[in-house]
């Protein structure tokens, strides 16, 4: 080009500006859409060969500080190419054919993701045994070289580009730094502070203190974080009735029937609810003469009853639409006290039953005690975790066989040392999302006011206007 060499190009670009020919050759400046499509699939390429050669990336290589020491390597990487951002190469790295180019890549990757089985580790046997989809990365995708360099050029991509406007700042750049930014500060804490991230669930009895958790090998660790259960409560919703073979439902545990609804060619469940009393299974028509949720068996009869141990009970008449017998009886699935079973027979094999309720809201009343803060009372639900610090608290589980009356509470405690700039990620980029509704509102407003300023004649709405106007109309 102009007699000097493709690096002095691009060191020293000539006065006046590059001049390219009209038709361009592949990997000829400016680079573009082919360029971009050939080198992430180059890049991908070479990451099966290092998948094939040496297997899996070793996600615990990012321990702290080594993720320390790769994130200073990546901003001095991102500020090397701001320093040389008029260079052909780096306008191709940080412009759009690139930026799309990646964004296919890694939608790719991700549709791999969810059409692949993932695995949290690979089987316990020879590579060359392994099929070729494990082989190859598509069981553990996120931990796949494929996907860490395309990852890793993303980000240096996304960097350069979000960077070069930041040291230019300008006002009407905010909304572009605030996505972009953000985007990248989300993907940096989530790939940067995967490995020090922990995941740990502690069993918590009631009443009582806990701060050791057990990892997979039965080692306890003790954590610079204690949890105090005070009360675990559950909402049921209504049971359900059903009939079932009388010899099943006997079992030892009678709260929990075994077998199958029947008739099994169509089985049937009738939902209680005191606004909607009947209904039918099988050749069976069914009424709620009366229903209490919480209810105890007291000498044959069930009454309410606020106890822990309370059961749903149910009164219940049955007709048989075939041969017009009825049965009326009080019917309940007896929680966790086999004393409060109770079922209705309906012939010599079937009997009528309540389904064990289902948790509606389960919950944790605790207080939190971080290591070096004050004590946190907190209330915790599925959905609704607490943050204390780097950690999160979700509600885990329960003792299911008991329900509502589960002595413990588990609870999953993840430490994320990366979480502080991941929720200012999340900010940025949802500040940056309101900025683009409140700009493209803006802008209507502002095109339909320079269009009113327009005189009649030279507005082209107003011509619009004109022609569509009736004939009758004066003009």
């Amino acid at each position: 080009m102009h007699g000097s060499s493709l690096l002095n190009d691009l060191k020293y670009p000539p006065k006046g500006g590059y001049s390219f020919p009209m038709t361009r050759k592949l990997w000829q400046f400016p680079w573009g859409y082919p360029e971009s499509t050939l080198f992430v699939a180059s890049l991908a390429l070479v990451g099966f060969l290092l998948q094939l050669t040496v297997g899996h990336f070793d996600v615990g290589f990012l321990h702290a500080p080594a993720n320390l020491i790769a994130f200073a390597i990546l901003i001095g990487l991102i500020l090397l190419g701001v320093r040389f951002q008029n260079t052909l190469l780096v306008r191709w790295v940080s412009g759009i054919p690139m930026a799309v180019t990646l964004t296919a890549a890694v939608v790719l990757v991700g549709l791999c993701m969810e059409l692949t089985p993932q695995l949290s580790r690979l089987p316990s046997q020879a590579p060359a045994n392994l099929e070729l989809g494990s082989r190859l990365g598509f069981r553990m995708v996120t931990s796949s070289w494929p996907f860490v360099l395309l990852y890793g050029m993303t980000l240096i991509a996304l960097g350069i580009a979000t960077f070069k406007r930041l040291f230019r700042f300008s006002r009407q750049d905010i909304t572009f730094l605030c996505n972009h930014l953000g985007l990248w500060m989300l993907l940096v804490s989530a790939g940067f502070g995967a490995a020090d991230m922990m995941r740990v669930v502690m069993h918590v009895q009631s009443g009582e203190t806990e701060w050791r958790v057990f990892d997979k090998d039965g080692e306890a660790l003790e954590l610079p974080i204690a949890i105090t259960l005070k009360k675990f409560t559950m909402e049921e919703y209504p049971p359900n009735l059903t009939i079932m073979d009388g010899q099943a439902a006997r079992d030892p545990q009678p709260s929990q029937p075994k077998g199958k609804s029947q008739p099994k060619s169509k089985q049937g469940f009738f939902q209680i609810d005191p606004k909607r009393p009947k209904g039918q299974i099988g050749d069976w028509a069914i009424t709620l003469d009366d229903y209490l949720h919480t209810a105890v068996r007291i000498d044959g009869e069930y009454r309410v009853s606020p106890m822990p141990e309370s059961t749903p009970a149910a009164k219940v008449t049955a007709r048989n639409l075939l041969t017009g017998e009825t049965k009326t009886a009080w019917v309940s699935s007896g929680g966790n006290v086999p004393e409060f079973f109770s079922a209705i027979p309906l012939d010599d094999r079937y009997v009528l039953v309540m389904t064990q309720p289902e948790p509606k809201r389960y919950a944790s009343d605790v207080t939190i005690i971080p290591k070096d803060g004050s004590p946190i009372d907190a209330i915790l639900e599925v959905n609704k975790p607490v943050s204390v610090g780097n950690w999160m608290i979700y509600q885990y589980g329960y003792e299911t066989a008991l329900g509502k009356m589960s002595p413990w509470s588990e609870m999953e405690l993840v430490y994320d040392p990366w979480l502080l700039p991941a929720k200012i990620s999340m900010g940025l980029m949802a500040i940056g999302a309101l900025l683009m509704v409140w700009n493209g509102t803006g802008k209507r407003k502002s095109a339909s006011n320079e269009l009113e300023r327009i005189p009649f004649h030279r507005n082209p709405r107003h011509r619009v206007l004109a022609r569509r106007r009736p004939a009758c109309l004066p003009s």
